[in-house]
């Protein structure tokens, strides 16, 4: 999870390929069922219906097999998507800072929330407002800063597997024998 930008997408393709695991984008999944982009639903039914869907699409992909999901910038501002990521996943926010995630947006017309006169100041707001609830919904914390997407995927790996989650390794059973 992380602003829009943050390399959500690309970092959740390539971590699910280390993994071995399937990989889902939620705003893809939104995309697919509705038939349009996000940005012309946004446009036609407004912010709340597609939070709506949000919310029952990431239900879904949290409650499925073991997957890498990556989010939407926005879904953290429902508390029930914040519990259910939380509560169901290990959940890595890639934290960006508005500066640098302008420099790798300004060309993008495609996010409905930064068609404004001032993207920058939009991404500062969106950060003031959202950082707070990804860092309480996030088992892990990742500055994105400018490294490589392979190192950011190395350093996800590094935390899931010293926090001993790494999918497949189940907590060892204290009735077993030799526990």
């Amino acid at each position: 999870m992380g602003l829009p930008g943050s390399g959500k997408s690309t970092i959740g393709r390539q971590l699910a390929r280390r993994l071995s695991l399937p990989f889902f984008d939620s705003d893809h999944v939104i995309e697919e069922r509705l038939g349009c982009s996000i940005r012309e639903y946004f446009e036609r039914e407004g912010e709340a219906r597609f939070r709506d869907l949000e919310e029952s699409v990431l239900d879904e992909l949290t409650r499925g097999p073991v997957s890498v999901v990556s989010t939407g910038g926005g879904s953290v501002l429902r508390p029930a998507n914040r519990a259910h990521l939380h509560e169901r996943g290990n959940v890595v926010y890639l934290r960006s800072v508005p500066e640098e995630v302008f420099r790798r947006l300004r060309h993008d017309r495609n996010r409905p929330l930064l068609q404004v006169e001032d993207p920058l100041q939009r991404l500062r707001d969106l950060f003031e407002a959202r950082d707070p609830l990804y860092r309480q919904t996030a088992h892990f914390v990742i500055e994105t800063g400018r490294p490589s997407v392979a190192t950011l995927v190395n350093m996800i790996m590094m935390q899931i597997e010293l926090a001993g989650m790494a999918p497949g390794r189940r907590a060892p059973d204290p009735d077993s024998p030799g526990h």
